[in-house]
């Protein structure tokens, strides 16, 4: 069943003219409003495209999920009406016929439903104990693969439901722990294992295809997708990790099974991470992604090809080509074109997350995007178009799609098109400064609203997580770099040593060196920009990060010998790096990190941990972190606000008990935003 809406250009004709007029800063209540567009879908006919909006309500704190369909002119936009709470996770049936989707009932688990794509009521083709997520429909349309936890000794579906009955009512909430890591983000483990499955496309009784003590799709480091069909639909290529420790291992490997379970066959056997198999449509190849340096997740990501043609007898393994070694930029999503001699994918490139084309035969790369942040690709299926998701500082996330041909591209939807016309915000502006040695480092400047050049602003600068990642044009729901000029602020973000697509030297450059370059070329962003735009007041300077962002704000605590910031944000950083170690549950991270492990390299722990710099604590500090972070834990919240306050530094602590690495939560966000905003305008004004 399908509700139309209304054309969106009559949508917008009727909006008052003064809301057009009478635009705002963006607020938080505003960034909670977005309909937040992913997983965009496109028929086997290559008509429609099947995408999901999430909705989200301050007053009950919570998101809803629902699918749209939108035709790929862009004319026709409406809501597949599932009629379940929340509905999410679409792929078509090869016939187009029909859409799989994972759909809420609001009583039980999530659990997968298939409905007609025209009209008619959904059915329900899963009960699985412990919920059903990452639908794949099979090319012969006969099964539908899906992820689901189970607890690897139980042999029934009762036996999970049990087990998951006795953890979440039993009256003893004690946990027993016997291997690393016992928890993950924020969840605990709890003897859990996430499993492959695959059921009939009109139900029956669910077969594990990966049954053992191991994790698929990997725990952590995993692709966009990490197991897919063969076109013959006679077998599934997955990802898991089978090293003992998974905690100290980035090995995840590539294993083909038959679609009716059995034998799992190994094909890969690099000692780093190799993930996201994807078949190409005539059969031949499974392209993945592998990394090279094992311990190292940010290695960069070369493009694979698994030859399943060429085969050697003894050892039973293709032949496998590197396609991207040369091309100096980490593979992120991948697919094919429908004549198997193309390959599209994005990655991280310079601030921008940018689309790439790359030539199966010989690895020539073209880049077909430019200064535009591009993901959930896919293509159409007479391999005219790719359809993705495109979204920058100013405007979130809507499905596009681009002529390969002309390099023409079309938006498709305008979910937020009422909301942002509302509203006053300005796109980043790029700036290039030398960092230290001379290297050339990237920044970006965010304007405040009705901004006068004539005018003096105070400036925040903020420093991202990862380390290996990026600032990039995105309209970010946590850090968003609106939100923090919306005040009257003059917003900086640099992409210094360690910062992603800029090519792989510059990102190794961070390792064993995590207040070092990095420092420099973050500091000679400051003094850049204060020299170089005379409308940002260099004495009304603030800065805020969190992750690897929060670890620099307690290295500039130690290390602000100038006063230059006159108070800082930390949120969920690392503080100790010796008790950090004891407590994350990714170990290969710190181990390569830091070069070893707290008892075999003390002395870079101990150079490079702001505890070590407590005496010189000085600058005022918001330090925030939450219970359920189990990346950095909470204790590292702890500690440092402890340290702020036994040297007599002004400081409070912002604790959240029910939240994780990131606040997710609405009401959460909101309090944090009104926080942040509130310690720096203390300090700075606006």
């Amino acid at each position: 069943m399908f509700r139309k809406f209304i054309p969106i250009i009559l949508a917008l004709l009727l909006i008052p003219a003064f809301v057009f007029a009478q635009k705002h800063p963006l607020t938080v209540e505003d960034m909670w409003k977005v309909g937040r567009v992913s997983d965009p879908q496109v028929s086997p006919d290559g008509k429609t495209v099947a995408y999901v909006i999430t909705n989200y309500s301050m007053e009950e704190n919570k998101g809803t999920s629902a699918i749209y369909l939108v035709s790929i002119d862009g004319k026709d936009v409406r809501e597949f009406n599932t009629g379940l709470k929340s509905s999410s996770d679409p792929v078509w049936s090869p016939d187009g016929k029909e859409i799989a989707f994972v759909g809420d009932d609001g009583v039980g688990t999530p659990q997968v439903y298939v409905e007609d794509a025209n009209s008619g009521t959904p059915k329900k083709i899963t009960s699985i104990a412990l919920g059903a997520s990452g639908l794949l429909w099979s090319p012969d349309g006969q099964h539908i693969a899906f992820v689901s936890d189970v607890f690897p000794e139980c042999t029934s579906d009762s036996c999970n439901a049990a087990r998951e009955n006795q953890l979440e009512n039993g009256k003893v909430k004690a946990k027993l722990f016997t291997s690393l890591p016992y928890r993950v983000w924020n969840v605990w483990k709890d003897g859990k294992r996430s499993h492959l499955f695959v059921v009939g496309a009109n139900g029956g009784t669910p077969v594990d295809l990966t049954p053992g003590d191991y994790d698929t799709p990997p725990i952590d480091l995993g692709g966009r997708m990490d197991y897919a069909f063969s076109p013959d639909s006679k077998e599934v290529c997955y990802v898991k990790n089978t090293d003992k420790m998974v905690a100290v291992s980035t090995n995840n490997d590539l294993f083909t099974v038959s679609i009716n379970g059995g034998e799992a066959k190994r094909i890969t056997t690099n000692k780093s991470n190799d993930n996201q198999p994807l078949y190409s449509p005539d059969g031949r190849y499974i392209a993945y992604r592998a990394q090279m340096i094992p311990g190292f997740e940010s290695d960069r990501s070369r493009l694979m090809l698994y030859d399943r043609e060429v085969e050697d007898s003894v050892r039973g393994k293709g032949t496998i080509i590197n396609l991207t070694e040369k091309y100096d930029r980490s593979v992120d999503e991948v697919v094919w074109s429908p004549d198997s001699k193309k390959l599209y994918f994005n990655a991280d490139d310079e601030g921008y997350h940018n689309i790439f084309e790359v030539d199966a035969a010989t690895g020539k790369v073209e880049r077909l995007t430019e200064h535009s942040t591009n993901e959930d690709l896919t293509i159409t299926p007479d391999g005219k178009y790719l359809v993705f998701l495109r979204q920058s500082v100013t405007h979130p996330n809507d499905v596009y799609k681009m002529n390969i041909e002309t390099r023409e591209v079309t938006q498709l939807t305008h979910t937020n098109d009422a909301l942002l016309a509302q509203l006053d915000m300005n796109p980043w502006e790029s700036f290039w400064f030398k960092g230290a040695g001379g290297t050339k480092v990237e920044g970006f400047i965010v304007k405040p609203p009705n901004f006068d050049p004539h005018k003096k602003y105070p400036m925040v600068y903020l420093v991202h997580g990862g380390p290996q990642g990026q600032w990039m044009d995105e309209f970010h729901y946590r850090w968003n770099a609106e939100l923090f000029a919306s005040p009257g602020y003059v917003a900086v973000m640099v992409n210094p040593r360690g910062s992603t697509g800029y090519g792989q030297k510059f990102t190794d450059e961070i390792s064993g060196d995590w207040g070092g370059k990095v420092f420099v070329d973050l500091m000679n962003g400051v003094e850049y920009v204060t020299e170089h735009y005379p409308y940002i007041d260099k004495n009304r300077i603030a800065a805020a990060g969190a992750s690897y962002g929060g670890y620099m704000m307690d290295w500039m605590e130690g290390h602000n010998d100038k006063g230059i910031f006159k108070c800082l944000v930390s949120h969920d950083g690392l503080y100790d790096a010796v008790s950090a170690f004891g407590s994350t549950e990714e170990l290969w991270f710190p181990i390569w990190e830091f070069k070893g492990t707290p008892w075999s390299n003390p002395a870079l722990y101990h150079k490079w941990s702001p505890s070590t710099y407590v005496k010189d604590f000085k600058t005022p500090m918001l330090v925030i972190h939450s219970q359920n972070d189990f990346r950095l834990d909470v204790s590292q919240g702890f500690q440092l606000f402890t340290a702020l306050q036994m040297r007599g530094v002004p400081s409070e602590m912002l604790y959240f008990p029910n939240e994780f690495h990131f606040v997710v939560k609405p009401q959460d966000s909101r309090l944090w935003w009104n926080t942040v905003l509130g310690w720096i305008g203390k300090y700075i004004g606006n």
